[in-house]
């Protein structure tokens, strides 16, 4: 279906990956995974045809229908949402305006030959075929299904394209590529921007999707649940793991201790041989055995140890203690002004006071206002009614969607965080960055060269080490890959603070939410459980 044959890819002279061989066979799930800088992109690049291998071949099967979902959805404009799906299947449309037209010379049946009717007939018998082949008959009501599971519901489906926002746009971006019905779908991160819901219903919709799929993403749940097949770019190489993520880790962990022990017996036997030739390389009675021993290591393929993946080794210090009423809430409200001068109600009365301690997962739609419940707690715009107030000694960060803008682009990494931590020693300063993945010559780029992920990291890092006992964390983990994700999770697991954070990363809340409050329909909903545990009463609902 989709061969990957001796595949080699070198950037600027140097090479990141030699030799690489495998195959993605029908109906097959396939994840792409790997730490940053390895070649992940370039090599999700050159399967979609964007980039070229250095040598080998990539090579996909002409008779295949394949669909590609970038980050980079191009231009929107004058169409419906539901038309802009509709016409999203070029060879659908095609096949479309092929039957009308032979429709209509067949209504000037007179006028043609029998061998010509007879040949339009076919002409026109092979169009229908390929046409049903490809769901052009149930096109549009697949559409308006697919639109609603992403989260643009009916009432929106003759909605301008222009008037949605970019993360509404790369839903119907999506939308378009899960309705042509192809036989390989080539997804690069299809969770951004998407909230929990709509998630779970992407994930479904794959774990049932008869055709093959290739993808990366950060959300380790969602590669978990629907990859079956991993394939890992790391350090010079392409290895493959028949499983899904827990498997891979699994499986990774014993190939690397395999590895290790076959590089320690190596290293023995390569030991006691160089110390029998500096033995007796002087001695002509040994000659023979010495050269004989020379050519035999010179033969040796030599085991190498596959990179350390770096991880965090950074101790934070200990929040002072503040009271044990973090926050307190007492008949909050907020609504918006709509342009039309009516209001939109985001939620209404809410009593509750945080405690000390709690790890709150804030979760609900895109839209809810989860955001706002937050920005409202860490005193960045004002509620309808009621109050909001900090118990004592309480001392908040806050990390929101918008963080990037308090950086100094010019600034280097290294600079960027001394101009937070003034008083912070160098040394202090370089483990805070080390343990954030920034290391070496990293500490020394600009800001303004950093990708998302690496500003998000570096905001974190800042924000963290400020000492803080409460943590207001709006979508930390977007720009985050799954290494990094975890770097965080495993800081804030141990932060001996309270936390309110939004995400959508099940893993991620999993591992360190005790509590939960859902934004629903201009109310909020408290469950005392953890994530997990709020997933469950939900789906017993």
């Amino acid at each position: 279906m989709l061969s990957v044959s001796n595949v080699s890819k070198t950037l600027g002279g140097k090479t990141l990956y030699s030799g690489v061989n495998f195959q993605i066979n029908p109906g097959e799930k396939v994840g792409l995974v790997g730490p940053n800088g390895a070649g992940k992109s370039t090599f999700f690049r050159m399967i979609t045809g964007e980039d070229r291998p250095s040598s080998g071949e990539i090579s996909i099967s002409d008779k295949l229908r394949v669909a590609y979902f970038s980050q980079n959805v191009g231009e929107m404009h004058g169409k419906s949402a539901l038309q802009e799906v509709l016409e999203g299947d070029i060879k659908v449309s095609e096949l479309q305006a092929k039957i009308s037209e032979y429709e209509a010379q067949m209504t000037n049946y007179e006028a043609l030959s029998e061998d010509e009717m007879n040949a339009l007939m076919v002409k026109m018998g092979d169009a229908q075929t390929e046409f049903e082949k490809r769901g052009g008959y149930d096109l549009e009501s697949r559409a308006e299904e697919i639109l609603t599971g992403l989260g643009i519901g009916p009432v929106d489906h003759s909605k301008l394209t222009q008037d949605f926002s970019g993360g509404w746009k790369m839903r119907i971006a999506l939308a378009k590529v899960l309705v042509m019905k192809p036989d390989l779908i080539l997804m690069d991160e299809p969770t951004n921007y998407l909230d929990m819901e709509t998630i779970l219903w992407l994930e479904n919709w794959l774990q049932v999707f008869e055709g093959a799929v290739f993808m990366t993403t950060h959300d380790r749940t969602f590669m978990n649940n629907v990859a079956k097949k991993l394939v890992e770019v790391s350090h010079g190489s392409v290895s493959v793991y028949s499983g899904n993520f827990d498997f891979y880790e699994k499986e990774k962990e014993v190939r690397l201790n395999q590895i290790k022990a076959q590089f320690s017996r190596q290293q023995a036997m390569l030991k006691k041989e160089e110390e029998f030739i500096e033995k007796f390389k002087a001695r002509a009675s040994h000659a023979a055995q010495v050269q004989s021993r020379v050519k035999k290591l010179e033969k040796i393929e030599r085991v190498e140890l596959p990179q350390e993946e770096q991880s965090i080794n950074f101790e934070f210090s200990t929040p002072d203690r503040g009271s044990d009423d973090v926050v307190i809430i007492n008949e909050l409200s907020k609504s918006w002004k709509k342009s039309d001068g009516s209001e939109l109600k985001i939620f209404e009365n809410l009593s509750v006071t945080v405690k000390r301690l709690e790890k709150i997962a804030v979760v609900g739609v895109n839209g809810a206002g989860k955001s706002t419940l937050l920005k409202i707690i860490a005193n960045q715009t004002d509620p309808s009614n009621g109050e909001c107030r900090l118990g004592a000694s309480t001392s908040l960060g806050y990390f929101s969607q918008f963080s990037f803008d308090v950086l100094s682009p010019q600034n280097t990494v290294f600079e960027e965080v001394r101009s937070v931590l003034v008083n912070a020693s160098d040394g202090f300063l370089r483990n805070l960055l080390a343990a954030f993945l920034f290391r070496g010559d990293d500490v020394e780029k600009k800001v303004k060269f950093l990708s998302g992920g690496e500003k998000s990291r570096l905001i974190l890092a800042c924000l963290l080490a400020k000492n803080h006992n409460f943590l207001v964390l709006d979508e930390p983990t977007n720009h985050l890959d799954i290494k990094s994700r975890e770097v965080l999770l495993e800081v804030l697991k141990k932060f001996e603070g309270t936390i309110m954070i939004v995400s959508h990363d099940r893993h991620f809340l999993e591992g360190l939410a005790n509590k939960v409050y859902e934004v629903d329909r201009g109310e909020i909903r408290i469950f005392p459980g953890n994530y997990e545990e709020y997933l469950s009463s939900k789906e017993s609902c």
